[in-house]
Order: C-alpha cells, then sequence, then structure tokens
C-alpha cells in the first residue's frame, strides 16, 4: 500500500475466513485499488511540479532570468523609492559650467563686427577696436540645394565612315542618378536612423529638394549593399583570427520565416550575421574550423562545442537572482551564489576603473574560487531540481567561469555583444524584420559598418561615400581592418 490512509477496511485475518474465490476477488480489488492510488499520487506529484514551473515563469523579468530587457513594459519595472533630498531642481551652486564651445575664428562662416557708437552713459562718439570682444556665435543651416551635374554626350557622325561615335562619361561617374554621398546618406537613414523607405523618399523630397520615390530608394538600397560587400567580406575573413570574440543572438523575421540576428564583437570590429537557425553549426560557420581564440557567450548550449569559453557573469547574476526569487530550498544556494557575483564585479569594476591593478584584481578573485567550488557541489544536492540543474552546469563548466584572469582581452561578461544588439533589437521593433534575403544581407552589412565605424570613431556616411566611389571608380574599397 501507498499509505496507512489508503488501506481498504479489510485486514489479513478477515480475508481468511473467506473462500478461496471471495478472497482472490478482494485481493483483485484491493490490488486495482493500489494501483490506482500510486498512478493518481504521480500524476498529482507531476502537476505540482508543472504548477510550481508555472509560478516560477510568470515571476521572470529581465533582473532574474535571461529575457532581454525590451521583453519587459517600462510600467511594469518596479519604481525605485528615491530618497527625497533637501536640494532644489536643477544646477546647484558651484557646479562645473557646460556649455556649447566657440569654434576657432577661422571656421566660422561670416564675422559680424559690432562696435558701440556712443557712450552709454555721455553720449560721446567712441572709436577704436576691442582687442578681446565679447564673442557670440549663431548656428544656422544654409537653405538645401542639391548640386546637379550634368554631362552632355554629344553623338558625332564620322565624315568618313558615316559612323556615329559617342562622348563617354568620365572615370568614377555613375550610370544612375546618384552620386556616392546622396547614396550614403539615404541608406544610412535607413539602417542607421531606422527610417522607413517612405520616410526617406519624403525627407529627401521635403527638405532636400530632390525628387524621390521609395523604388528609387530601393534601387540605392542594393547598390549600397553591393558597394560595402567586400568590406563584409573583409571581416567575415578576419573574425577566425581574433584573439577574443563575444558572440550573442536574437529573434528575428525573414518573411514569413523564424531567423536569428547573430552578433560578433572582437576589440577592433563588429560583425552581424542574419540566419535562419539558432543551431551550433552557425558559430562553426562564422568562427571557422581553425578558430583558436576565446569566446565569451551566455550558457547557451550552441556554443558548447568550444571549450576556451568564458562564461557571462552578468547572465549568471540574473541566473541566481532567479533562485532566490523562486524561494524553497534553493534560495539559500541562490544567496551563496550572487555574494560571489557580486564580490567578483567588486574586484573587476575596481580594475576596470584603475583603482586597483589588475594583478590584484587576479588575486582577490582566485581566492573566492573554492568558495564557488563548494556552493556548486552544495547546490547538486540541493532537493530543488532547477537549483541542482544550475549548480551541475556551472560544475561542469567551472574552469569557464574564470578566462577572463588570465586573458587581457577577455571581460567577464558579454556586455559587448549585447550593447552592439540594442541598435538591432530596436529596428527589428520598427521595422519587424526583413521581407527577403537580399532585405537581411542589407541589414547585417549595414549593422556591420556602422557598428565598426562606432568602434572605430569613423564617420559612417564618408565611408559609405568612399566605397560607393571606389566600386563606380573599378579601385578597392577602403578597409576596416585599419584606420586610416
Amino acid at each position: 500500500m501507498s499509505s496507512a490512509n489508503n488501506q481498504p477496511p479489510f485486514t489479513d485475518e478477515m480475508l481468511a475466513e473467506l473462500d478461496p474465490a471471495a478472497r482472490r476477488f478482494l485481493r483483485t480489488i484491493i490490488d486495482y485499488h493500489e494501483t490506482c492510488v500510486e498512478q493518481y499520487e504521480a500524476r498529482l506529484k507531476k502537476y505540482e511540479q508543472r504548477i510550481a514551473e508555472l509560478e516560477r515563469q510568470l515571476g521572470q523579468n529581465p533582473s532574474n532570468s535571461s529575457l532581454p530587457p525590451s521583453s519587459q513594459h517600462p510600467h511594469e519595472k518596479p519604481t525605485p523609492k528615491p530618497k527625497k533630498s533637501k536640494r532644489k531642481q536643477g544646477g546647484q551652486p558651484g557646479h562645473t559650467k557646460h556649455e556649447r564651445a566657440l569654434v576657432p575664428p577661422e571656421q566660422v562662416s561670416e564675422t559680424i563686427s559690432l562696435r558701440p557708437p556712443n557712450c552709454r552713459r555721455c553720449g560721446e562718439s567712441l572709436a577704436g577696436t576691442d582687442p578681446d570682444p565679447l564673442r557670440h556665435q549663431v548656428w544656422e543651416l544654409p537653405p538645401i540645394e542639391p548640386i546637379i551635374t550634368e554631362y552632355q554626350r554629344h553623338r558625332l557622325t564620322c565624315a568618313c565612315c558615316g559612323i556615329e561615335t559617342c562622348g563617354e562619361l568620365p572615370a568614377g561617374v555613375p550610370t544612375c542618378q546618384s552620386g556616392p554621398r546622396l547614396v550614403a546618406m539615404m541608406t544610412v537613414m535607413m539602417a542607421q536612423f531606422r527610417q522607413s523607405k517612405r520616410r526617406v523618399a519624403l525627407f529627401f523630397e521635403t527638405v532636400c529638394n530632390i525628387p524621390c520615390s521609395t523604388g528609387w530608394i530601393v534601387k540605392m538600397q542594393n547598390l549600397g549593399q553591393q558597394a560595402l560587400q567586400p568590406c563584409y567580406d573583409e571581416l567575415t575573413d578576419a573574425l577566425p583570427q581574433a584573439a577574443a570574440v563575444n558572440l550573442d543572438e536574437t529573434g528575428t523575421k525573414q518573411a514569413s520565416q523564424k531567423g536569428w540576428i547573430w552578433t560578433a564583437v572582437t576589440t577592433t570590429f563588429t560583425l552581424f550575421a542574419i540566419r535562419l537557425s539558432r543551431a551550433g553549426q552557425v558559430v562553426r560557420n562564422l568562427l571557422g574550423n581553425d578558430f583558436r581564440g576565446i569566446i565569451t557567450t551566455d550558457r547557451y548550449s550552441g556554443y558548447n562545442d568550444y571549450e576556451r569559453r568564458q562564461v557571462c557573469w552578468a547572465h549568471l547574476l540574473r541566473d541566481f537572482q532567479g533562485l532566490i526569487d523562486g524561494g524553497g530550498a534553493g534560495k539559500r544556494i541562490g544567496r551563496r551564489l550572487q555574494t560571489i557575483g557580486e564580490k567578483l564585479f567588486y574586484h573587476w569594476h575596481r580594475t576596470r576603473d584603475g583603482t586597483t591593478t589588475r594583478e590584484t584584481m587576479r588575486r582577490n578573485v582566485r581566492s573566492m574560487k573554492y568558495s564557488m567550488w563548494e556552493t556548486l557541489e552544495d547546490g547538486q544536492r540541493c532537493r530543488d531540481e532547477r537549483t541542482a540543474a544550475l549548480c551541475n552546469n556551472l560544475f561542469d563548466r567551472f574552469d569557464q567561469l574564470w578566462m577572463f584572469l588570465e586573458h587581457p582581452d577577455v571581460e567577464p561578461t558579454n556586455n559587448a555583444a549585447e550593447r552592439a544588439l540594442r541598435h538591432a533589437v530596436i529596428w527589428r521593433k520598427l521595422s519587424f524584420g526583413t521581407h527577403s534575403a537580399s532585405g537581411s544581407r542589407f541589414v547585417e552589412t549595414y549593422l556591420t559598418v556602422i557598428e565598426t565605424c562606432r568602434q572605430q570613431r569613423r564617420d559612417v556616411v564618408e565611408f559609405v561615400s568612399e566605397s560607393v566611389a571606389a566600386k563606380w571608380q573599378g579601385t578597392p574599397p577602403p578597409s576596416l581592418l585599419s584606420k586610416p
């Protein structure tokens, strides 16, 4: 019997007084009763676990899980209660003044000297020049008028043979009606400033006085992507040689298909790729078979093929908070793991801001390894299945928690990749993905160029303009691997 309360009202003595046929009948009923009770108890336990899991998922938010911050409505976030300050709002007495710096006189378009004609007290006439006048600069935009260059190709007839010959366009002159900078401005407005094709066409018509249509914008989009393709391929070839790479991915759509935006961030460039799969094969295709560097990622299993891997501690802190919020047997383990993580970030931040040396940070963090090991062992024996599973996972990849201690280019978090993805996530929310494979190629190419130019402090419009001009002139495009 499964429990005393489930015993039927028959004792062995009572059964012994019955004839064999009756005993067999009652024994069959008793066995059937026991089987039913065991089945219902198993189903009840299963439903209780399911209810507990659903309740845990209802309590998930970006602070205690891997959910992105954009998945939570701003009004759902708990409003912190700030301490009331006795100071008045606005700038405080004695604070450093911040104002727009004046540009040098040689950069000024027009200088107007203002000399007072008379004394403001007695009215006497004034003359002379102030060697140090008060300077006041006003910024203004000129009326935007496009620069239109017309090439007249004359057809001349040969007096000897009667054949007509037409004048050729100079090298580098486009056969379309857009110059390199106009192509760059159109495409950057879509890719960097996240404007729709209709909005871009409206801007150029109403502000720039350039007749424009959405069809023309699509042509410029394709032209810009083709011009930047060699730059994108250059970074694709360079990625497998990187010493350290931060990797992350987020969902998107291509037409009616589910897709993912992958990003790989190195110390000098960032590469984006849109693929219709989230499998680990995408990572292997990006990094190649000969990759010898270190990757920094979350705990997603798609990265498990790489032993030289730093697991993101920022993600782990959210996992630890999830154990605490879940309560029960895992709460104590979650608090111990959270304390270790907070101490690690304390030492890491002090090194990053220059308060302590890297060697001091390494010595302090190394001393925490045993506490982490001991806590994970205790967590593996925890009655809470979720806690035990997390501790088992971290115990198996224990060495991957400390890669940043030995490699200066590796950080304990994957924040570089998450920051790079923010622009892509906002674009995805506004555009709902792409409608074709060619649209995905445009997005991944321009996201790569925009983020890499930001890393290298380069003018993205100037870079795209040079790339388009190079395509028309038949010369090599500018490189994103070496800053000029």
